[in-house]
């Protein structure tokens, strides 16, 4: 069996965002092909859940440690000085680059899971480099940059953009197959990487939901819901844009109309916002989510930043949860409006769509059910990890065939005398 060596940023467990899904998911389908050892720095309260996560964990190998550099203005001057784009600044360790240093030359395989641990690779690895994008995260920077609000921070948005196309383009060239969303690998394409190494990958959602039974307009309540992160600036910022704008336009129509916002460790902007509309309820982490989906009428994704797929949109599709949202909350995903998705393009259209669910049950179980069929057909972790297996077959043969071509060149030519 051959080694692999699995680096990313964070503890991909619990798996409570769309990143540390895939992650998760990513390691126990390698797990069944490859001798895995994983690497990965602990941050928040990552540590917290490393013995539950080694407990269940494929890899044979776990090397970690923890590492506290914030997300802030000091965090960012730390990276300037470090020469390093601010989460690649955030994700390294000295002590953890030995430790791979010291392993890489074992291991066939070094997979790279985000652009952020690609100061981990070592200059003179000889094996095969995988690097999977799980966003373009220059398009975050940048389209956060172009929102209004305070010109410093936007600028700093600007200038981290930049750095980080710079770092996501490095590891890009320097790889022997990368996996990114069709979207991304569009962007990866325009800045002149070979797309004979580019293999499409998508961040999915919980496709065990569509064994669940069809939910029923009847038995829902006229209620909304959000399912994210709440500490997450894409998410505090549409969140925050919707209640502002879309929530007082669909209390005019329906003055009962409730909001359940779900997700851990929410953002004060929000907590403060949410405290002065009636009818919104952030309900904190919740172990089941069956329960909210079985409330709730209408799904709403309010994102006006961010890059790739997003896992909250493809799990209300799942479990066919009609769902508004914009064209970045869409991004990725092979739709056609107002059948498996609403799409929305300004506060006016956003509420319109939503009134439209809340009242029209022909549309709202015609959307309940394409939804779910183009999951069924598209979008299954089944179907995606078995083309991800090929990509990396076909691309360990390759590597390895370039291997013994170069060592044949560099054998010593016998001259007889």
């Amino acid at each position: 069996m051959k080694k692999l060596l699995f680096i990313t940023p964070e503890l991909p467990y619990p798996p409570q965002s769309g990143g540390k899904v895939k992650s998760l998911k990513l390691l126990e389908a390698l797990g069944e092909r490859y001798e895995v050892t994983l690497v990965s720095p602990l941050k928040l309260d990552d540590a917290d859940y490393r013995h539950e996560f080694e407990a269940r964990s494929p890899c044979v190998e776990h090397i970690h440690r923890r590492i506290d550099v914030p997300r802030s203005a000091k965090g960012l001057l730390g990276s300037y000085l470090a020469g390093k784009p601010l989460n690649v600044h955030r994700s390294y360790d000295a002590a953890i680059a030995q430790q791979v240093r010291r392993l890489a030359p074992s291991h066939d395989i070094i997979f790279l899971d985000h652009y952020e641990v690609s100061a981990y690779l070592p200059d003179n690895y000889k094996g095969l480099v995988v690097y999977h994008a799980h966003n373009a995260y220059h398009q975050i920077w940048d389209r956060y940059a172009r929102l209004p609000g305070n010109i410093a921070l936007r600028a700093a948005a600007f200038i981290e953009a930049g750095r980080v196309r710079r770092a996501e383009h490095r590891i890009a060239k320097r790889a022997d197959l990368i996996f990114a969303a069709p979207n991304d690998a569009e962007l990866l394409l325009d800045s002149g990487i070979d797309g004979e190494k580019i293999a499409h990958t998508y961040h999915l959602g919980d496709d065990g939901q569509l064994t669940l039974p069809a939910l029923n307009f009847s038995a829902s309540k006229k209620k909304l819901m959000y399912v994210g992160l709440l500490g997450w600036e894409a998410n505090v910022v549409g969140l925050l844009w919707f209640i502002e704008n879309v929530w007082p336009r669909l209390l005019q129509e329906h003055p009962d109309l409730t909001f359940d916002i779900v997700g851990k460790n929410p953002d004060q902007r929000l907590i403060t916002l949410a405290a002065i509309y009636p009818g919104i309820q952030l309900r904190g982490f919740v172990a089941d989510l069956q329960e909210v989906y079985r409330d709730a009428r209408v799904s709403v994704a309010p994102l006006l930043f961010g890059s790739g797929m997003k896992v909250k949109v493809l799990d209300a599709m799942a479990r066919g949860m009609p769902t508004v949202t914009t064209p970045v909350g869409a991004e990725g995903v092979d739709y056609i409006n107002n059948r498996h998705l609403c799409v929305a393009h300004n506060a006016e259209d956003m509420a319109l769509a939503t009134l439209q669910l809340l009242k029209d049950e022909a549309l709202w179980t015609r959307m309940r059910d394409e939804s779910r069929q183009l999951i069924r057909e598209r979008y299954t972790w089944r179907q995606l990890f078995s083309s991800m297996h090929n990509a990396l077959d076909s691309a360990l043969l390759l590597k390895q065939a370039g291997t013994a071509d170069s060592a044949e060149e560099h054998q010593p030519v016998l001259q007889h005398v």
